[in-house]
């Protein structure tokens, strides 16, 4: 099998990263803390464990966002190493729950100027508004299949 230098198949990722390794070792110390309490009968053990847990997730998490996670999906041959900060995070990553619950990734394109086609009065527009439904629209259908007003069929 063809390996790549750090013996890893050709876009194979494991996402080994400084907030994953971070984030699974504080879990299992709460969880071998909880399981103990349990054993141990020893109640505030119980909580501060779960409370262990709780925090490594949230670790995790403001880990990912300093860029010491990664996107999804397999990252190129030389950002693969567990070390490699991630510089796109400060973006936010595309489908990501974390990012998108930080306020990153939302960025949304600033709408397009129409402008009149050649030799059309400024006042039209340059496209139909009936051709921007697309091809599968239904009649009348706006936005999320919203109906237009006036539109409603009558019973």
């Amino acid at each position: 099998m063809n390996r790549t230098g750090s013996g890893h198949a050709p876009g194979h990722d494991h996402g080994h990263t400084v907030a994953g390794w971070t984030g699974t070792g504080m879990a299992l110390a709460g969880s071998v803390a909880v399981g103990g309490s349990m054993v141990a009968a020893w109640y505030p053990g119980l909580v501060l464990g779960a409370g262990l847990v709780a925090l490594s997730a949230c670790t995790t998490w403001v880990l990912h966002l300093a860029g010491w996670g990664k996107p999804g999906g397999p990252r190129p041959p030389a950002g693969r190493g567990w070390r490699v900060r991630d510089r796109s995070a400060a973006q936010g990553h595309p489908g990501c729950v974390g990012c998108r619950l930080a306020g990153r990734g939302r960025r949304t394109a600033a709408p397009a100027a129409t402008v009149p086609a050649a030799g059309a009065p400024a006042c039209t527009p340059a496209v139909a508004p009936a051709a921007t439904a697309g091809a599968g629209a239904l009649p009348g259908a706006g936005v999320y299949g919203e109906r237009a007003a006036g539109t409603e069929p009558a019973f």
